[in-house]
């Protein structure tokens, strides 16, 4: 150390010269698999960060069967119709086993109000 003290653009560039010497263990391979792992590190913080992000609040499932069925009455017919099998499909799966091997035969025509019937009784 010397008595002086040293300028800011000297220290400055003295700190811009820290480097590990060209014959020192490993070289430039280890300059290289720092390199890679920090980049590597720095991938997996931006990607952490990223699905942080983007996650998205789920809404609250009903949880009885007769909730559930309320929230059906305001869909198109054709959609309540399908959540309506989904529902059947979930509580009674031989029942609706036996609705869905009739379902594409002709002329029968599954009822709402019916189907509606049949999972209002498993509730």
């Amino acid at each position: 150390m010397t008595d002086r003290a040293l300028s800011e653009a000297a220290m400055l560039s003295s700190l811009r010269d820290i480097r590990l010497p060209a014959d020192a263990a490993g070289g430039i391979v280890a300059e290289l698999a720092l390199i890679v792992g920090l980049s590597a590190l720095a991938a997996l913080l931006v990607a952490g960060m990223l699905r942080l992000v983007s996650l998205r609040e789920r809404a609250p499932v009903p949880q009885t069967l007769t909730d559930r069925l309320a929230e059906l009455r305001g869909l198109r017919e054709g959609d309540r119709r399908v959540a309506l099998l989904h529902l059947l499909r979930s509580h009674a799966p031989d029942r609706y086993a036996e609705v869905a091997s009739n379902l594409y035969a002709p002329g029968n025509e599954l009822e709402n109000d019916a189907l509606e019937a049949e999972v209002a009784r498993l509730a």
